[in-house]
């Protein structure tokens, strides 16, 4: 009797905490410098959040760089499970910069998930002087030449680099991979023909691809983008098994009260299906995905595992 009305006690405390939820100023970390695809996701966020949780609620985006999104992650982890205090981050931080470099916190065990936002598929692109006309041309040059065409990354262990080594893994090729220190320097030196090709994000690679000043050859998602429906994937031409979606999700300190959870996805849910928030991401090049905490749970541990695998065989170190 006395266990059952402690019970009874505890769970009425939580719910009342939960019901006063928030209390103060909610903070959204974004683990990378501000003016990202990361940054301007949190922000559609924090501008509506506040209205959706409840009235006068303040949300704070708190740019928290470094150590290849792990810091911020480290903080969120180690902050109060109390519903104040939640992580934004692209894949990084969740599923790859584990396996790559020492961390503080435990990806798996130490963040509650929230949600999935968005995701994004990787473009192969090349310099519209290029001689490669179609991935076919790439892959005839890869095997008449192994180890001589360049791939640029964003850096050792970045999305765009794991694209280029899963896909010389799943084709039995070799490039170079030259890595730079963020999206723009690739970006330069592709334009300036002086690096080959990079499996760049659909979201970055857009606006040059539109100039016609890059040239896109492939892409990494199961089927078409609409904003590419020319550009045939990689399982079209053959390479199997090298999918990539690049993407953002939302999550807590572990141990977050599961009415807390709740209202926040469903918050988080209400404001990206918005149909003026929805679209403009659609233009951006994100699908929605806005899956369960349970989902993303699922999803986390099978990205995680594919990842590890991916680099252990690879054998790739971070910078």
């Amino acid at each position: 009797m006395k266990k059952s009305l402690l019970t009874l006690l505890v769970a009425a405390a939580t719910s009342l905490s939960a019901f006063a939820w928030p209390d103060k100023p909610v903070t959204l970390v974004v683990p990378f410098p501000p003016g990202g695809s990361t940054d301007m996701i949190a922000r559609t966020i924090s501008a509506k959040l506040g209205e959706k949780l409840g009235g006068g609620v303040t949300v704070v985006v708190d740019n928290k760089a470094g150590a290849t999104g792990t810091i911020g992650a480290t903080q969120v982890a180690r902050a109060p499970a109390d519903g104040h205090t939640f992580l934004v981050a692209s894949l990084g931080p969740f599923v790859i910069a584990p396996h790559l470099i020492k961390t503080n916190y435990d990806a798996i065990k130490d963040l509650e998930p929230i949600t999935v936002l968005v995701q994004a598929p990787n473009v192969l692109v090349v310099p519209a002087v290029s001689a490669h006309k179609s991935l076919a041309d790439v892959m005839s040059y890869l095997k008449a030449n192994p180890g001589k065409m360049t791939f640029a990354s964003s850096g050792n262990g970045s999305s765009d680099h794991l694209t280029a080594e899963l896909f010389w893994q799943q084709t039995g090729t070799s490039g170079v991979h030259v890595p730079y220190r963020g999206g723009g320097p690739v970006m330069t030196d592709l334009l300036g023909n002086q690096v080959e090709s990079s499996f760049m994000n659909i979201n970055t690679a857009m606006p040059q691809i539109k100039a016609g000043k890059l040239r896109a050859l492939a892409i990494t998602s199961e089927k078409r983008s609409p904003l590419l429906p020319d550009v045939p994937t990689l399982e079209e031409n053959g390479v199997k098994n090298a999918g990539v979606q690049s993407w953002q999700a939302v999550a807590a300190p572990r141990g977050l009260p599961p009415d807390i959870k709740k209202r926040m996805h469903e918050a988080i849910v209400s404001i990206i299906r918005e149909p003026a928030t929805s679209a403009r991401l659609a233009e951006l090049g994100f699908e929605i995905v806005l899956n369960t905490p349970e989902q993303f749970a699922a999803f986390q541990a099978g990205e995680y595992a594919r990842w590890a695998k991916l680099i252990t065989a690879r054998n790739i170190k971070a910078d």
